[in-house]
């Protein structure tokens, strides 16, 4: 990644669009590690963080993070996210952040010198584009490393540099953790295990 000690940075995570593909690598992003490399390229002055949040369920797995985020550092920009129905017949949420994210950096680029995009969304290359017509520069996060890619090629091109999540995984990354695992039941048959207590 190239910054430069004096760059004002901005960081803009697109929530959902990060645990994607933080998830198809096989890890979990550490934000305090993401934070404290980032206060080591330059001179942070924002790390926003977008997501949609449930707000009909009595708990959503997502609240303790974002909690944690809003104690410490980020900026946190949310919104309800919509129940839809999908053509199997599911419930499913959509929260759309794309034009919170847009504005945000829009109005960034007035004051930071180097923006950072946590996203692959294809949708953001003329943000992109708009951001550096200010005399910004702007490195987009995602991967290509996943299968399928997590990432646009248009948007890539588009950024003035591209940082594959995959080569970030040791320095802001965490393993997944496995599943606890399962006691082995006993494969014999009851008659069996009754006819061993019997000797």
């Amino acid at each position: 990644m190239t910054f430069y000690p004096t760059d004002r940075l901005a960081l803009f995570i697109d929530g959902a669009n990060l645990y994607s593909a933080a998830k198809a690598l096989g890890f979990d992003i550490d934000y305090r590690k993401l934070l404290d490399e980032f206060k080591k390229r330059g001179v942070l002055i924002r790390a926003y963080y977008y997501t949609a949040i449930n707000e009909n369920d009595d708990y959503s797995p997502i609240r303790p993070l974002v909690d944690w985020l809003d104690y410490n550092g980020f900026t946190l920009v949310t919104k309800p996210a919509r129940e839809f129905t999908d053509s199997q017949g599911r419930k499913r949420w959509r929260g759309d952040m794309d034009i919170e994210i847009a504005v945000d950096m829009l109005q960034m680029a007035e004051t930071a010198d180097h923006l950072v995009l946590f996203s692959g969304d294809g949708d953001f290359r003329a943000l992109v584009e708009a951001v550096q017509r200010k005399g910004r520069r702007v490195t987009v996060v995602s991967t290509m490393k996943s299968q399928p890619p997590m990432t646009s090629d248009d948007l890539r091109r588009q950024a003035d540099n591209f940082v594959d999540l995959n080569d970030l995984g040791n320095i802001i990354g965490r393993p997944q953790r496995a599943p606890a695992p399962r006691p082995v039941a006993d494969a014999r048959t009851l008659a069996e295990r009754e006819a061993d207590d019997e000797y």
